[in-house]
């Protein structure tokens, strides 16, 4: 049966997720880009980008992990790009280029329509106007059998907690402190919605925390 599962999602000491003031200069928010630093030199991360070499260890293979058995992805308006409102055109294609690193078909959570836009490398963004749950839905069916991978933001990895639909998460917390930004788990309670921690992996760069249903 296909899970919906968060990967390799970065977060603070204090818990944010992001840090403040995100806009087109600092897409992660003030700060951000410092809860990535654990992925940056991995194999993984490198080849994403069609690149050679890269570290390997706990790092790498808690993000291959997040690539294994993948057929969809979910993502919220602000993970694939920093336009307000109603899409003024079609200029904007995501952060990533004309190859972006899904190679899936990925459906992007909004309030506005917009036709489906076909990338390099198999990837696909739909966008889905009328919520979380039909998002998942769509996924799952695009997924054929296999995985769906959220992949944030804060607010709407947030909601799909809140709903209980997310079945495992992976939270690597990075030695940071941000004082400021979009909190993950703030008034989350995640023993009532039945998640437990079976997984606490610590590396020189981030701890790793699997927690599962």
């Amino acid at each position: 049966m296909s899970k919906l599962r968060v990967h390799c999602f970065a977060i603070s000491i204090d818990g944010y997720g992001a840090g403040p003031n995100q806009d087109l200069q600092n897409p992660l928010g003030v700060g951000g880009v410092a809860l990535h630093e654990w992925v940056f030199g991995t194999k993984t991360f490198q080849a994403l980008f069609g690149k050679d070499g890269g570290s390997t260890g706990i790092d790498d293979d808690f993000a291959a992990r997040g690539f294994e058995n993948l057929g969809a992805w979910i993502l919220g308006r602000n993970m694939f790009g920093p336009v307000r409102g109603p899409w003024p055109d079609d200029a904007w294609k995501g952060w990533w280029g004309s190859n972006p690193p899904y190679h899936t078909p990925v459906f992007v959570l909004t309030h506005h329509d917009r036709a489906p836009i076909e990338m390099e490398g198999g990837t696909t963004f739909y966008f889905v106007t009328d919520g979380i749950a039909s998002a998942l839905r769509q996924a799952t069916d695009a997924a054929k059998g296999k995985d769906v991978r959220l992949g944030g933001g804060v607010s709407v990895i947030r909601e799909y907690l809140a709903a209980g639909l997310v079945d495992e998460i992976h939270l690597a917390i990075a030695p940071v402190l941000l004082g400021a930004g979009e909190h993950l788990l703030h008034d989350v309670d995640l023993p009532r919605l039945g998640y437990r921690c079976v997984a606490h992996t610590p590396s020189a760069a981030a701890t790793h925390v699997v927690l599962k249903k």
